[in-house]
């Protein structure tokens, strides 16, 4: 925060004193005064504006305009706006006055030196009209806001490195300096003033463990040029003169938000005048700026995909060729997790999450890995990791995890309002218990960086009823060209009764289900008249109905949807060791791919030559302008509790709104 000096001024001989440019210092008169003395007058040199403030009420006026009556309660405010071109070039100059006497009783001198200093960044003021105007020392939410953003700089710019970026004090690739931001040291006075005053960079030893700053000390081309000065056990450096006037730093974030650490991190510069030797260095100036560090974001399927996801293993094949086309279709790059690699782990889903961060020079595709860390886990950190491609990752100290800490159980909506509020980006859903009961929920040190992240508050919903327990098993989210842009779908047993009546009704009561399944001989066929007479399977599906049916009302109203906005899915559900599973393939499971859709196949009862349940799953959503696809995953994915979208993931283009631009 800029200091407001207090300096004293002596008879007996000239005072010196450097000030700030635009800074005010405050001129005490009073410590030595003429016997006799009742008025005053001050004159300054051109370019120094004095005030006198008499008090509260008036204000100040300009002290030049008449002779003041001495009184104690009057403050003398001085303030130069242009740095001096040397030492001492300017001055004010008080006479103190006595009703008898002709002449000035005395004089008193105050020789200033003006130096203009400034810490700057990017305060990112594109939309405001005053963004000369800005508080740099503090950071403003909103279109109208201000402040400047950090990026972790989670990547690997140089991939002979064997480790982040924001783990190595050095930068090893010039590529590295595009995902930090820019502070610049601004001094403007005479040379000779820094030959007994000098400038310290300094921070919090709090904020030196989330942040690091590199000096340019030399050529910008080369990577040695770069020293780092603060971060970690660095908290304050003398900052040579290198170039003049100005001083370029590059800064790094090295943490995201989360528990205890709002996001916001403070550099300030101290101009220190060192001129006593018998003292210590006084500060005369502090200046300030305040970054925050940018959030991870995830992104809705509603979003353009770019690039998908999916593992190789022993028994996949045409599952993989079958997303392979539809990436295809969906113009996006493909990328396969070779079976020496994911170790048959095929649930590349819930091993990692897929978003990004974001700056004004900036934006970093940031992998999200799972504390799940099954024969997957080296994925996310040795094949995605790499240039521009950030990583992340939580888990907990006792390593304590359910299967609720996969990321199956995490998932974005698009774009809401409720309640009144706008989630430009979404709103975060995990899945857990329900409140006050003892089930499973997500890890503590996930919730924890979910929420910390502000721009996408969590939302958790009831999954304990399920077996796997993940938010993908009964709902997703698909684009539609009306409405809100997107259709929430939720699987609905009694949507899949009320189908099987109605086709019983129309005598099809003996088509079966399961029909078609290759090679596999633990599923037998049942017949939609079986199914509608299975009294346990009726009763547990009522019971997953109301579990749905919770969920349903909690994503109405923190999601602010109405029925017209929500799609009934039929899907039933069975009971293994009391908690449930899909009885056929689970239809809400699925890849979402801009307008393309990969739908797990569910052999539902052929009628007429056609699944009913494909049919009723086409009738609800391609008027919406989807193309569907079903992909037989019923072996290598159903059969262990999984589909499509368990088995594929999705790095998706990031939002256009910019997150700053909200208020949290």
């Amino acid at each position: 925060m800029p200091l407001q000096r207090i300096v004293r001024v002596c008879l007996e001989h000239p005072t010196s004193v450097v000030c700030v440019a635009g800074v005010e210092t405050l001129v005490d008169i009073y410590g030595s005064v003429p016997e006799g003395t009742e008025m005053f007058e001050v004159y300054g040199t051109p370019g120094v504006d004095i005030y006198i403030s008499p008090n509260m009420e008036r204000g100040r006026e300009r002290a030049d305009t008449r002779r003041w009556h001495f009184d104690s309660s009057l403050e003398i405010i001085v303030v130069m706006n242009s740095p001096s071109n040397d030492l001492n070039d300017s001055h004010v100059q008080i006479s103190y006055h006595s009703s008898r006497e002709p002449l000035p009783l005395a004089y008193a001198v105050l020789y200033l030196t003006c130096v203009d200093i400034s810490l700057d960044c990017d305060l990112n003021c594109e939309g405001r009209q005053d963004g000369n105007f800005v508080d740099k020392r503090q950071w403003v939410w909103g279109p109208s806001g201000y402040g400047a953003i950090l990026l972790v700089n989670c990547d690997r710019d140089d991939p002979s490195c064997g480790i982040q970026d924001n783990d190595d004090q050095h930068v090893h690739s010039l590529q590295d300096l595009e995902d930090m931001s820019v502070m610049v040291l601004r001094t403007q006075g005479p040379a000779a003033l820094f030959d007994d005053h000098k400038l310290v960079l300094h921070t919090s030893s709090y904020d030196a463990e989330r942040a690091r700053v590199f000096h340019v000390c030399g050529p910008e081309d080369t990577c040695e040029a770069y020293r780092h000065v603060l971060g970690q056990d660095k908290v304050s450096y003398e900052v040579p003169r290198f170039h003049g006037d100005e001083e370029r730093f590059f800064v790094e974030g090295l943490s995201f938000p989360d528990a205890g650490f709002t996001g916001l991190i403070s550099f300030h510069v101290t101009l220190l005048d060192d001129s006593n030797e018998a003292f210590s260095a006084s500060p005369i100036f502090t200046d300030t700026v305040v970054f925050r560090v940018a959030p991870w974001i995830m992104t809705p399927s509603t979003l353009l995909p770019l690039e998908v996801y999916v593992c190789r293993v022993r028994n996949n094949t045409c599952f993989v060729d079958a997303v392979a086309e539809l990436a295809r279709k969906a113009g996006c790059k493909l990328t396969i997790c070779p079976q020496d690699e994911n170790r048959n782990d095929r649930w590349i889903q819930d091993e990692m999450e897929l978003g990004y961060i974001q700056a004004p020079h900036k934006t970093l595709p940031v992998v999200f890995d799972s504390p799940r860390n099954g024969e997957l886990q080296d994925f996310p950190y040795k094949r995605i990791l790499g240039p521009d491609f950030g990583y992340v990752t939580r888990e907990p100290r006792d390593r304590s995890v359910s299967g609720l800490d996969s990321f199956g159980n995490l998932e974005v909506s698009p774009p809401v309002v409720a309640n009144g509020k706008e989630y430009p980006l979404g709103r975060i859903l995990i899945g857990g218990n329900l409140p006050g009961s003892s089930g499973r929920r997500v890890t503590q040190v996930v919730r924890d960086f979910l929420h910390a992240q502000k721009v996408q508050p969590p939302v958790e919903l009831f999954v304990d009823w399920l077996a796997v327990g993940h938010v993908d098993e009964f709902l997703s989210f698909v684009p539609a060209p009306d409405g809100k842009g997107f259709r929430m779908l939720l699987a609905s047993p009694g949507a899949c009764f009320k189908l099987f009546q109605e086709k019983r009704k129309c005598g099809h009561g003996r088509a079966l289900l399961f029909q078609g399944v290759v090679d596999n001989e633990q599923v037998k066929t049942i017949s939609i008249n079986q199914v509608l007479s299975n009294e346990g399977l009726i009763s547990y599906n009522k019971f997953v109905q109301s579990c749905i049916d919770w969920n349903r009302e909690v994503l109405k109203r923190e999601l602010g949807l109405a029925e017209c906005d929500i799609i009934d899915v039929p899907q039933l559900f069975k009971t293994e060791r009391k908690k449930a599973v899909a009885f056929f393939p689970d239809l809400v499971n699925m890849l979402v791919l801009g307008k393309y859709l990969g739908i797990p196949k569910p052999f539902g009862p052929i009628i007429n030559g056609r699944c009913c349940l494909e049919e009723k799953v086409r009738s609800l959503l391609e008027p919406l302008g989807l193309h569907c696809t079903f992909i037989d995953d019923f072996t290598p994915y159903h059969m262990l509790h999984g589909e499509v979208h368990c088995g594929t993931n999705v790095r998706r283009k990031p939002f256009s709104f910019k997150w700053w631009n909200m208020v949290p």
